[in-house]
């Protein structure tokens, strides 16, 4: 955190999407069975990976994030999934100096956001419970502002990561479900290049963190 460089990372983020797009307008294609078009919305809570390095920032490493996205499920079983979601909060810079922190009281404004493409397998035989797992790629664009600073002073960078997540979904009725969902992402060297960045002083790096969502499911 309190990097001082940018970078463009478009390509990468390019190429998720048209990654996801082809395995989405696929499935169809492919399916053995009956497919199915579904969206969502979620909530959610990470602790980042990055645990020091956020709570000296934000004061807590753990974070509200809100997103979506659609699936499209074959045969009641094999799923893609193409979700964005976002994490924002507002902190200040902070300096280390031999271990001890000092507040400039500088507000630093922390965006994450990242894009997923999972794939994955439903245990789905009928019940109203439907246990899931997956694993997926992503994009996680990252951002840190603050006031008063010099645009070569901000951040604004992206980076590759990967993910499992596990779940339960509930159908409340024939077109509605519920879900919870525990997600451990890793987003390996994403932060603390700086040498005078708070996250290069804890020697973290890793943007990813282990989230749990409740998603409300719209389609079969």
């Amino acid at each position: 955190m309190n990097q001082t460089h940018r970078g463009p990372g478009g390509g990468t983020w390019s190429r998720v999407v048209l990654v996801a797009a082809a395995l989405l307008l696929s499935a169809p294609v492919h399916a053995q069975g009956p497919v199915s078009l579904r969206g969502f919305g979620d909530v959610g809570w990470t602790t980042f990976a990055a645990t020091q390095s956020f709570a000296a920032v934000l004061g807590s490493e753990t974070g509200r994030l809100f997103g979506g996205g659609v699936d499209v499920v074959v045969a009641r079983r094999v799923f893609v999934t193409l979700r964005a979601s976002r994490f924002q909060d507002v902190g200040q810079r902070v300096f280390l100096f031999e271990g001890t922190q000092f507040d400039l009281g500088i507000p630093t404004t922390i965006t994450v956001t990242p894009l997923e493409l999972t794939a994955g397998y439903r245990l789905d035989r009928g019940w109203r419970l439907v246990p899931y797992a997956g694993a997926g790629i992503s994009q996680h664009r990252y951002t840190e502002a603050s006031d008063f600073a010099e645009d070569s002073e901000n951040v604004d960078d992206r980076f590759s990561g990967y993910h499992v997540l596990g779940g339960v979904e509930f159908r409340l009725m024939q077109w509605l479900g519920a879900a919870v969902e525990t997600q451990w992402a890793t987003v390996p060297d994403a932060i603390g290049d700086d040498p005078n960045s708070v996250s290069h002083a804890f020697d973290e790096s890793d943007l990813g963190g282990v989230t749990l969502r409740l998603k409300v499911v719209v389609g079969r």
